[in-house]
């Protein structure tokens, strides 16, 4: 068995290309919503811990002052499991931003007086 090649970021990122094109839409499009709804889920609460925890101070859970990342995402996912709409925004966000981006270039694409500028 030949070793493996070294490649590059870039070429990587070319063959994930070419092997995305050999799919059919709704498979990519299946793809690209669960790399997003997984974004929101797993990591959200954390980059949201990590601003917070700059901005605001260490986050606190209960008795304990130091509480970390670890305890957001422990009080996300009871939030997400009683269906808290706050917690949800927060897990679909980034399909919605992603699904309003594509429809607002859509929009561009087929609307032809907006094209020129």
């Amino acid at each position: 068995m030949p070793a493996p090649m070294a490649t590059t970021p870039l070429e990587q990122l070319a063959r994930a290309r070419q092997s995305l094109g050999r799919l059919s839409r709704a498979q990519r499009e299946l793809i690209v919503a669960g790399v997003a709804l997984g974004v929101g889920l797993f990591v959200m609460p954390f980059l949201i811990w990590a601003a917070g925890h700059r901005v605001l101070g260490p986050y606190t859970h209960g008795d304990d002052p130091k509480a970390g990342p670890w305890a957001l995402f422990a009080d996300y996912v009871v939030g997400l499991a009683h269906g808290s709409a706050v917690f949800w925004a927060v897990a679909l966000g980034p399909l919605a931003i992603f699904t309003l981006i594509r429809a607002f270039l859509a929009l561009l694409r087929w609307v032809p007086a907006l094209r020129r500028y």
